[in-house]
């Protein structure tokens, strides 16, 4: 049972680690949209492509704040940080009971 046990462990590695990188992609996207990048450069190209199929979502159900202010970003980084805190620890801890 320790194969799977060393899966699960590396799975919830992993996925800490694209959770991760994600966030911060989001993060730079946020900054980008504030100093008026060039939008054929091929990082911000690749930013916005990552990043646009789950904020567009998230635009479409949630109401723009006074300002016109885009809290789209900080909703999907709150749901990321949910999905940190309960997914890896889960995985982590049925990699555990495998063990031993």
């Amino acid at each position: 049972m320790f194969v799977i046990s060393n899966f699960l462990n590396a799975l919830a590695t992993l996925i800490d680690f694209v959770f991760s990188a994600y966030m911060w992609i989001i993060i730079g996207r946020a900054i980008i949209s504030w100093v008026n990048a060039d939008p054929y450069n091929p990082i911000v190209r690749f930013i916005y492509e990552v990043t646009e199929p789950l904020l567009y979502r998230i635009r479409r159900t949630l109401p723009v704040v006074a300002g016109g202010i885009d809290l789209s970003p900080m909703v999907l980084i709150m749901a990321i940080i949910f999905l940190q805190s309960f997914l890896v620890p889960t995985l982590k801890r049925m990699a555990a009971g495998f063990a031993g």
